[in-house]
């Protein structure tokens, strides 16, 4: 496993903790780009395993693989990301777990006095809809993502 030779998968997956079908699963959306040596087997770059280990952390704070493809596609491909390469990377980041945090915030508060009870149709339920007015600002629930209910006419 010599790093010019880049590392084999099993190398790779030893360093990382995933499992062999797993960095397959995520070379084959896009995350990672090994090339293949005289012999046909993957070989991967040093920076493959803080890619990957970027991935499993993303995706434990509830990103998506295309939302993380797209975060990572602003690294460096075949070299360590620099600190300025992360502090780009983590600006972006931090600016959509600041609005997930938030809009699960909202969600707890709004949720807290009704969890188990199933009426969403009583007028003190914080989700309570009625005539489905919240239907004219988009699909979705409205109100936990945001939009505050309009007075009744």
């Amino acid at each position: 496993m010599v790093a010019s030779k880049g590392l084999s998968i099993g190398a790779l997956a030893d360093r990382t903790g995933l499992a062999v079908s797993a960095i397959r699963y995520y070379e084959s959306q896009g995350l990672i780009a090994p090339w293949r040596n005289g012999g046909g087997q993957r070989r991967f770059h040093r920076a493959d395993i803080r890619r990957l280990s970027f991935v499993m952390i993303a995706q434990k704070f509830g990103f998506s693989l295309p939302e993380i493809r797209e975060l990572l596609a602003t690294l460096p491909g075949k070299r360590t990301p620099t600190p300025a390469d992360w502090e780009r990377i983590s600006h972006t980041f931090r600016t959509r777990l600041d609005a997930r945090i938030e809009t699960l915030q909202r969600l707890r508060d709004n949720l807290d006095g009704c969890i188990g009870c199933g009426c969403l149709s009583l007028p003190k339920c914080k989700l309570y809809n009625p005539d489905d007015r919240a239907r004219k600002r988009g699909r979705g629930p409205r109100y936990l993502m945001g939009d505050r209910p309009e007075p009744a006419e």
